[in-house]
């Protein structure tokens, strides 16, 4: 399969970032890292091999994107606001300049966001921000109540920043259309500290019209071997 390793300076971030792209063709897929993580770690981990099906086929090429969650949400030295700001920027950063060099480099308009474990949260927050660029978001094991990480603050910028917030007062008809229009995918294990939030977050969904599938598996399914099977089985789409 193809592999090719990006950087550039962002200007959203105003530092040098860096990217994994694998595959030649398909549908495009946003790839965040676990909790500080970097873009190789889906690699090391064996996410890659996991859909080499997928990628040697055509059906999917993935960008595996850096955090900057050491200067945002695990930022402790910062307030929660600053933290949250720091966040937005990185969201520029993928809307803004990750996006558009997909959209570069392979004209498929679909595209796909996923993560596992504090990538999940990325993945819903990203898609959920942006519903009309975004046709699939698949979190894996995460938690989409930021203010876990705010010791319970939260403001109007740790608000945009929080899913599980924004989408119970989101009443853009436009936005709430697009939203409903997503395929949106919660796979947690039913041991898993966050498997409530997960699903107080698919109730809120479905309570303003946003179908969602919500995936319970057995035990606890926080570590790479589960990942591995549950991206391969809900990368096309829920089952």
């Amino acid at each position: 399969m193809e592999r090719r390793q990006h950087k550039w300076h962002s200007p959203s971030l105003g530092r040098e970032m860096e990217m994994l792209v694998y595959g030649h063709s398909g549908a495009r897929v946003l790839v965040f890292p676990t909790s500080m993580g970097r873009h190789w770690d889906w690699e090391d981990r064996g996410m890659i091999d996991a859909l080499a099906v997928h990628l040697q086929n055509g059906w999917i090429q993935m960008y595996c994107v850096d955090s900057v969650d050491t200067e945002s949400w695990y930022n402790k030295q910062l307030h929660p606001s600053q933290r949250a700001k720091r966040h937005a920027q990185y969201d520029s950063y993928i809307a803004d300049e990750v996006l558009p060099f997909s959209a570069s480099q392979n004209s498929q308009p679909f595209v796909i966001a996923t993560g596992a474990s504090f990538g999940a949260y990325h993945a819903i927050a990203f898609g959920f921000r942006h519903p009309t660029r975004v046709g699939r978001v698949l979190g894996m094991s995460g938690l989409y109540d930021i203010r876990q990480l705010t010791d319970g603050y939260s403001d109007e910028e740790v608000y945009f920043g929080n899913p599980f917030d924004s989408i119970t007062n989101e009443h853009d008809p436009a936005r709430i259309h697009a939203l409903q229009q997503m395929d949106i995918i919660l796979a947690i294990g039913e041991d898993d500290p966050a498997s409530q939030n997960n699903r107080a977050l698919s109730a809120r969904l479905w309570q303003r019209g946003i179908g969602n599938a919500l995936r319970i598996w057995d035990g606890w399914a926080h570590d790479w071997s589960y990942w591995q099977r549950m991206i391969r089985l809900y990368i096309g789409g829920h089952d």
